[in-house]
């Protein structure tokens, strides 16, 4: 539990570091450290640290010591600064003879051994990877020796770590550090890569690291399975530990109650010694977690601290919480907020280990979308492929900002692997999810309350999203996203849009907009393949329209068409966008294909890019009827579906049309988004629009009774 930064080929290097670390100062209080080209400084506790003047290349740490004190950068042929929690240490340590003082010692001993006795080798990367498949636990370090420096991150990306390029290469533990430093273009290092800088050419490489895989299914009897992610997760737990009193994040849910009732029973070793934490909002009625979490407690015999705040201690503690998480998402806002309340009673108590159950709904199909799925451990493989983007960093940041370190059995990379593996009937069916996790809790002796509980998000089972509504209506604001925006006015990305004309990109481009993302740009392309894998053809060549109606720039990008070549035409346009646009992520309007969405994430993984699918697997029907509600307008611009006819096409969609869509739907199976082929859209206005479209002809090409497609042929934009 620390706080590393780096800065190299800056002449504000020494300064940058001095600011950096007084951000980090929350992630270590036990001491500072400073090293450079023949030098290495330290300090104790909040001691002002003398970094010597006239240095451009600098490593940074910040220290909070769990297992031994041994300032940092440690120095030997290398240097290395570390956030880490390696839990097998001491077997790798005993197994290589190195004699090793903590994890952080191992690990740098480790490396250099590794490198040594591969010195036939020039792909020091490809060394660091290999040496890490051994090492069982969480970590983010930097490794400096000669002129090439080596950044890397557990592969889920629990431990955080940021990077940029815009003046020499910098790094640090957060990005709000980067950003006070002057730093632009900041980038989340993506897990599966290795980043080396090279301090001579001033230039960056990467190394791709192998990530999990979904295959080959286990195929052993269900009881085996089940007996085997009981002793996994058990185990999980056992070696995360501390020797010293912890605490559980508990909502009295499956996945923190298993967590609870193995601590307890690990717990009768000497030595352990817990309490969990439950918080809540006191509102009219007590929050469902703080219900379930004292019905829990008191069956196991767990000590319990519930923490409840008011309406005004909400709204003092998201003035923390939002910048915190540099972040203005509602739902992670909420999360976030449950969690920095819990910790906030745990660091009274003293405590600096706290357990979450993060990664078991990820892992085992637990979320409402996954009952909509066609594929679910493809599912499941893309939330934990992701997980680093949308969960780690925000929990990370709460904890240590409370000086607590956060540990993660069900991410456990044994668990993660064995996990992704399972056949999907034992994850989920249409009346239960999680169902191997409910059948590992009634093993243990969980009353089947308890473990077929049904449990609500954090941030509705604490009731602060209620809270942050309740705020949100009192301070006048039409959303909670407006009134969050108060607390942290900054963008939370820059992005580009995959833009098809239709109404999945344009809806996907406003939720995110809604949630204080900004749009860059729009990304056309233009097939010339009316029957394209991958693009939506009818009336793209007005998407332009569309862009000047929002008066957001267009990147248009042709392809042939040709399935997978058009590929490069879509990557091209995208890197086009993150040249000139800057953007770090991109907007799909994905709703089921897995095919594309799959493609899109390759792509943009290997620009460095995040990718947001807001509606995936959203409830067809909600879809439609939300566009309406959000004042979308838009024409259906093809039918290719039996009940479908040509009447359908060229007119504004109505309340009555969807009505009629989910009768089809009821009657003969009809997608009533459209995301079967069904039909194609075009949209003439929305919230985004500053004109909208008035389309003054077309013409209709009808194939058959029931397919059909209009070219618009005279089409302008009029004042709203």
């Amino acid at each position: 539990m620390c706080g590393i930064t780096g800065f190299f080929n800056t002449e504000d290097a020494v300064d940058h570091t001095h600011r950096a670390l007084a951000i980090l100062k929350n992630r270590g209080m036990d001491g500072a450290g400073a090293g450079g080209t023949g030098w290495v400084v330290y300090s104790s506790g909040q001691e002002n640290l003398g970094i010597p003047g006239h240095n451009i290349h600098i490593l940074g740490h910040r220290l909070h010591s769990m297992v031994n004190f041994v300032p940092q950068p440690i120095v030997y042929e290398g240097q290395l600064v570390s956030n880490c929690e390696i839990y097998n240490w001491k077997a790798l340590d005993r197994k290589y003879e190195l004699g090793s003082t903590n994890d952080s010692d191992l690990l740098i001993k480790l490396i250099e051994k590794q490198i040594s006795e591969n010195s036939a080798s020039t792909n020091v990367c490809s060394i660091i990877d290999e040496t890490l498949r051994e090492v069982l636990g969480v970590y983010a370090f930097a490794y400096w020796k000669n002129d090439k420096v080596y950044i890397v991150r557990d592969i889920l990306g629990i431990k955080p770590l940021w990077y940029s390029t815009s003046s020499g290469f910098a790094f640090a533990s957060e990005k709000k550090v980067l950003d006070s430093t002057g730093y632009h273009g900041i980038k989340e290092l993506n897990p599966r890569e290795i980043l080396c800088y090279d301090l001579n050419e001033d230039t960056i490489s990467r190394y791709n690291r192998e990530f999990f895989t979904i295959t080959p299914e286990n195929r052993m009897q269900l009881e085996t399975i089940r007996t085997d992610v009981r002793e996994l997760i058990t185990d999980a737990v056992s070696i995360r530990i501390p020797d010293e009193p912890f605490g559980v994040l508990f909502s009295g849910g499956v996945d923190s109650s298993i967590i609870a009732y193995l601590c307890k029973e690990l717990g009768k070793r000497p030595g352990v010694d817990f309490t969990c934490y439950t918080a809540g909002f006191k509102g009219t009625d007590q929050s469902p977690d703080i219900q379930y979490a004292k019905k829990v407690a008191e069956t196991f015999g767990l000590t319990l601290r519930i923490k409840e705040i008011d309406l005004e201690e909400v709204e003092e503690h998201l003035k923390a919480v939002v910048p915190l998480i540099e972040d203005t998402n509602v739902p992670k806002v909420g999360v976030a907020l449950t969690m920095y309340v819990a910790c906030l009673a745990a660091r009274e108590d003293g405590i600096r280990v706290m357990f979450s159950g993060s990664g078991a709904d990820e892992l085992l199909a637990g979320y409402d979308r996954h009952r909509r799925s066609t594929d679910i451990n493809r599912d499941c493989y893309a939330d934990i492929l992701k997980i680093y983007e949308k969960n780690t960093y925000r929990d990370d940041v709460v904890s240590m900002n409370n000086n607590i370190e956060l540990r993660v059995p069900y991410l456990d990379k044994r668990v993660v692997d064995y996990c992704l593996k399972i056949p999907p009937q034992y994850k989920i069916d249409f009346e239960e999810n999680k169902i191997i996790q409910r059948m590992v809790g009634e093993d243990i002796g969980m009353p089947q309350e308890f473990a077929q509980r049904r449990k609500q998000a954090a941030q509705y089972g604490s009731r602060f999203d209620r809270a942050i509504a309740k705020l949100a209506k009192k301070a006048g604001c039409r959303t909670k996203s407006e009134y969050l925006k108060g607390f942290y006015s900054e963008p939370n990305l820059k992005l580009g849009v995959l833009f098809s004309s239709g109404k999945d990109s344009n809806y996907a481009m406003q939720i995110m907009q809604e949630q204080n993302y900004s749009i860059e740009c729009l990304i056309t392309i233009r097939s010339e393949n009316p029957h394209s894998y991958m693009f939506h053809t009818p009336n793209i060549d007005l998407a332009h329209l569309q862009a000047e109606a929002m008066d957001i720039p267009l990147v248009e990008q042709v392809t042939k068409g040709e399935k997978e070549i058009e590929l490069e035409d879509m990557r091209h346009a995208i890197a086009r966008a993150q040249k000139e646009f800057g953007i770090e992520g991109v907007v799909t309007g994905a709703l089921y294909s897995n095919y594309q969405r799959e493609r899109i994430e390759r792509i943009c993984d290997e620009l460095g890019l995040k990718v947001f699918s807001p509606l995936w697997h959203i409830d067809q029907e909600t879809e439609m009827r939300q566009l309406l509600k959000n004042g979308f307008d838009f024409i259906f611009s093809s039918i290719a579906a039996y009940g479908l006819d040509k009447s359908w096409l060229g007119r504004r969609i109505k309340e009555e049309d969807i009505d009629r869509l989910v009768q089809l739907n009821e009657k003969i199976g009809i997608n009533i988004a459209g995301e079967g082929g069904e039909f194609e859209s075009f949209v003439t206005d929305g919230p985004m629009y500053k004109k909208r479209i008035e389309i003054k002809g077309y013409e209709v090409v009808e194939m058959d009774e029931y397919t059909a497609s209009i070219v618009i042929t005279d089409a302008g934009l009029v004042e709203k």
